[in-house]
């Protein structure tokens, strides 16, 4: 059985380059857009006060401010250096280009335009329906867009590896398993802390730590890959 930590999407951008990306799923977007909606009825609330010392033109500054707020909010956000409303932000998710890239205006504009979409026939129907039966998470706009919500990565610091003492493996190792270990080692630096421990537990036999997981025996597994690449 797959693990939630293996559904990824592997993409390769026009430089060659391949990158995993995590989609985001029902759950933590949902949480995301409630975030996003508080904070859009506080601008609202904010605004109805305003608008009662405006006079006559208040009427018109709320329609322009509840629209621009149902339209505009998300794509302002989306369209800066985090590709993520406040919200998506709290909780570590962006939007981005199928092929990984930041997300571009035109498509920005479309996956919120069509929320309007999604929002049928009641309650986000089909973008809930779309994004359960879909192994990307996609909803209705970000297929029409060409876009997908993510996990930010968030990468083991380099000098990780560097602090890491060698450790001699506890069984003799093939040159296969040596050449696992050196291109595990190599991608520590580029992978969530969730799926390094995740692999290091599939190769924790050979720092004696078979069936466990966790933290330290990560630590161990790579310790036995710094062994290999002839730390002593």
């Amino acid at each position: 059985m797959r693990r939630v930590l293996d559904t990824v999407v592997a993409v390769e951008t026009p430089e060659g380059i391949l990158l995993e990306l995590r989609p985001a799923g029902l759950t933590a977007r949902a949480y995301a857009f409630a975030l996003d909606w508080l904070i859009r009825i506080a601008i609202m609330y904010a605004g109805v006060l305003a608008a009662a010392f405006i006079g006559g033109i208040g009427v018109a500054f709320l329609l322009i401010l509840f629209f621009a707020l149902e339209w505009f909010y998300p794509v302002a956000f989306e369209l800066t250096t985090s590709g993520a409303t406040p919200g998506k932000r709290v909780f570590g998710l962006k939007v981005v280009m199928d092929n990984g890239l930041p997300i571009t205006p035109a498509a920005s504009v479309t996956r919120n335009v069509l929320r309007a979409a999604d929002f049928l026939p009641f309650g986000y129907g089909f973008a809930i329906a779309s994004m359960l039966l879909r192994s990307d998470s996609k909803r209705l706009g970000d297929i029409a867009a060409a876009t997908l919500v993510v996990h930010e990565q968030r990468a083991i610091p380099k000098i990780m590896l560097l602090k890491i003492p060698p450790l001699a493996p506890a069984k003799p190792l093939a040159p296969e398993d040596q050449a696992v270990l050196v291109a595990f080692a190599g991608r520590a630096n580029v992978l969530t802390s969730e799926r390094v421990d995740e692999l290091a537990a599939l190769a924790a036999s050979v720092s004696g730590d078979a069936g466990r997981s966790g933290r330290e025996v990560t630590r161990r597994v790579l310790g036995v890959a710094q062994w290999v690449l002839g730390q002593r």
